[in-house]
């Protein structure tokens, strides 16, 4: 791991104590958080880059790429989605089981003290992301290690509030996506605190959204990936969830947009539905 990071143990406990530092004082999780209807739980999920025959130490930020045959094909997403009642309040239940990856958490004895009701909602979100993960990647949901809540972000585009949870990938090696997924996207986070892989995403939207006018030709905040020679943009909020991260780990923000090159884009008419 890079001299920037130190070691993995000490990095992990940096991002452990950061975020509950932030946490400690601030309601994280609100009473409506359990409305299946509106809420969705993401996986920030962390790691070392995994991808193909070789290993590579660096830390990285793990997404996954949604395929044609979803919402939003193409964007480059955290693996989760939103609460299944009955199904995930079963697996919170399991969450508190010896061994699980919230009762490795530190803070978990804590909130279950001082939060008991944060606590509840916690284990439910946590329990949503980690079902979503194995069926979207097949992530194993006890290979992780919890490290704690980040902020919500409101969509855009959606009536939906996203709760992302910050895991640490340890030891999968290799993962398997399933017809929601294209491919499994691995950004290293030293290029996410690299001040010139940002840029200004400017949107065409082909469809009829209700929101189109107040979006069409409008400039958000990016991140560009190289891959295979193919730039790959980082935006809308699954960035600013991204962003809040750097922030509390690492005190980096991306630079000013208005002083940031443009990159074009365009949503389709099938992008509020996806393809079958």
């Amino acid at each position: 791991m890079p001299d920037s990071f130190g070691t993995t143990s000490d990095f992990v406990k940096q991002i452990l104590y950061a975020l509950q530092k932030r946490n400690q004082n601030n309601t994280v999780f609100s009473k409506g958080v359990t409305d299946s209807s509106i809420t969705s739980s993401v996986l920030f999920l962390l790691g070392t880059n995994c991808k193909g025959k070789g290993f590579s130490p660096t830390p990285c930020l793990i997404l996954t790429k949604r395929s044609l045959k979803v919402k939003q094909p193409g964007d480059l997403c955290c693996p989760g989605g939103s609460i299944s009642s009955g199904p995930d309040s079963f697996l919170a239940k399991l969450l508190y089981l010896r061994g699980s990856p919230l009762i490795r958490w530190p803070y978990w004895s804590l909130w279950r003290k001082k939060r008991h009701k944060e606590a509840r909602r916690l284990a439910l979100l946590f329990a949503t992301c980690l079902r979503e993960g194995f069926e979207e990647m097949r992530l194993n949901p006890l290979g992780v290690k919890f490290l704690g809540p980040l902020p919500s972000q409101q969509l855009v585009m959606f009536r939906k509030v996203i709760y992302p949870m910050v895991c640490w990938n340890g030891r999968q090696k290799q993962f398997f996506p399933n017809r929601e997924v294209e491919r499994v996207v691995y950004i290293p986070l030293q290029n996410l605190l690299t001040p010139s892989n940002y840029a200004r995403y400017r949107l065409h939207i082909a469809t009829d959204h209700e929101n189109r006018k107040n979006l069409d030709g409008k400039d958000f905040p990016c991140f560009v990936h190289e891959y295979q020679d193919e730039p790959e943009v980082l935006w809308g909020a699954t960035f600013r969830i991204t962003m809040v991260f750097l922030e509390i780990i690492f005190g980096f923000k991306p630079p000013d947009m208005d002083s940031l090159p443009v990159i074009n884009g365009s949503l389709g008419e099938d992008y509020l539905t996806g393809s079958v």
